[in-house]
């Protein structure tokens, strides 16, 4: 019979991977589990010393699986040599040490301190290449080797949990999810269709949002590179259709005196709304927009794919609710 797979999306943590049970106990299939794509650097293994591979051989084994940041696992299930049963139960349980009590004041001062800019990640599909991942301001693609960026997806561990980062692209032709915007660990864009971005929107929001703005640089094919700061960016080439071929990105903290600024300039448009002198309404800013007419909650690009096979995994029930993959 042939190898059955599954797929299912991790948040940030720590797991055990449960070989729990299988048809054939005479001759169980092996489980094997990889990172999806196998270059992904946040997700790991733990392993017994005597063994080099993410591998389970028989029911009632398990290993550890460390996840820096969301991504995908791979749950591959082979059958034994001579062949059988690929039937098998395979049980993701998360892992988690608890929180100490804290005050309302200490944990507000937390959230504001405990963020690391240095863990942000930019991962870059790249036409011909594959799945690049590179460290905040470091070029995907760029200026030493240009190449067609396909998607993106932005990755931060330590965000804070009131900021919220959402982002958008814009492909060369339509397609679904084309100009929607995503959660942050979301990936946007396309694989292996040879289909360039050509626009890209960043936006922040939440109450931590003051405290901090984008930085960006794209170089569109056949025009000057652009450089960008703002809690909200709308980038494109000159005609709105090149395609992008260099992306540097980066999160940076706001000075107080720029935030006070930006706090009394919203009180003073306030004040103008309140007034009864009109003003002329300032265009709207530039929006990524689609022909595709979805509107399902935006997710991934990548969804783990459903199994018709006979590979049981589960999730056991905990307070990070982690969504089952069957």
């Amino acid at each position: 019979m042939a190898r059955q797979q599954q797929t299912v999306t991790l948040k940030r943590g720590l797991f055990l991977v449960r070989y729990a049970a299988a048809e054939d106990k005479a001759q169980p299939p092996r489980v094997k589990v990889a990172p999806d794509p196998p270059s992904n650097p946040d997700i790991s293994f733990s392993l017994h010393p005597d063994h080099s591979e993410p591998m389970l051989w028989q029911p009632d084994t398990c290993l550890v699986v460390r996840a820096t940041a969301p991504g995908q696992l791979v749950v591959e299930v082979d059958p034994a040599p001579d062949g059988g049963s690929v039937a098998a139960t395979v049980r993701i349980e998360p892992l988690n040490q608890g929180t100490a009590a804290a005050s309302p004041a200490k944990s507000k001062v937390a959230r504001r301190s405990s963020f690391d800019l240095k863990t942000l990640r930019v991962l870059g599909h790249v036409g011909g290449i594959g799945d690049v991942i590179v460290n905040a301001n470091e070029w995907v693609a760029g200026p030493a080797a240009p190449a067609r960026i396909e998607g993106l997806a932005i990755q931060w561990p330590d965000k804070p949990a009131d900021l919220e980062v959402r982002y958008a692209v814009k492909t060369a032709q339509p397609q679904l999810g084309s100009g929607r915007a995503v959660p942050l660990g979301s990936f946007a864009g396309s694989r292996g269709k040879a289909m360039p971005i050509v626009g890209v929107m960043l936006e922040l929001a939440g109450s931590a949002a003051a405290h901090f703005q984008f930085f960006i640089e794209t170089i569109f094919l056949g025009a000057l590179a652009q450089r960008m700061r703002g809690k909200r960016l709308v980038v494109s080439g000159p005609t709105g259709r090149e395609p992008l071929v260099g992306l540097r990105l980066a999160l940076e903290p706001v000075r107080a005196a720029e935030t006070l600024a930006a706090t009394a300039t919203g009180a003073a448009a306030t004040a103008a709304k309140l007034a009864p002198a009109t003003t002329a309404t300032p265009p709207q800013a530039k929006s990524l927009t689609t022909k595709s007419k979805t509107t399902s909650k935006a997710t991934s690009k990548t969804k783990p794919e459903s199994s018709t096979g006979r590979i049981r995994v589960f999730r056991s029930r905990s307070q990070f609710k982690q969504p089952e993959a069957v």
